[in-house]
């Protein structure tokens, strides 16, 4: 691989990348949803006492988790250390109940962070967790611009509700 050394860019990065005022929008989007009394129709699974765990309403697969703390973050170390016990524990959870309800092969975990980082909301931090299987992959998002879900999202919540809930049983 050849390298290019081009230090004068250095003054052109500190530049665009100093933070600038953005006018608020009001809460999050996971802010709002949060806030709601309709946890199945906004696809909430599972509240803790820092978090809260919600699917994707547009996932890369079936299953696709993120862990969202209840408080306005933009970034992992701007958590108390309480809720990034919370965040650690209940990736834990989302594992199993995804080893329960989906049988994946494999798993990614992480965080986008910011909007350099590539995060869609970079004002409220959350943390995802995809499940994946050998040869998941396939030719449709490269020719056709499409992401094939095999599995409606309301029968993959049921699935994993029913999971939480036998878990939530024994603990209870």
């Amino acid at each position: 691989m050849e390298r290019m050394w081009s230090p004068w860019r250095a003054e052109h990065i500190e530049r665009v990348s100093e933070p600038k005022a953005q006018p608020s929008d009001g809460p999050s989007i996971f802010s709002r949803l949060a806030g709601e009394n309709q946890d199945e129709k906004n696809l909430i699974l599972w509240r803790g006492q820092h978090t809260f765990v919600i699917m994707n309403r547009y996932p890369y697969t079936n299953g696709h988790l993120m862990i969202v703390p209840f408080r306005e973050v933009e970034a992992y170390d701007a958590l108390t250390p309480d809720e990034q016990t919370e965040v650690a524990f209940v990736i834990s959870r989302c594992l199993g109940w995804l080893r329960r309800t989906s049988n994946p092969e494999g798993f990614n975990v992480g965080m986008n962070i910011g909007q350099a980082g590539g995060a869609g909301i970079p004002g409220h931090l959350h943390v995802h967790v995809v499940p994946r299987w050998n040869g998941d992959t396939n030719f449709m998002p490269v020719v056709g611009s499409v992401k094939v879900i095999p599995e409606a999202l309301d029968a993959t919540y049921a699935k994993l509700r029913r999971v939480i809930d036998e878990e939530e049983a024994v603990e209870g």
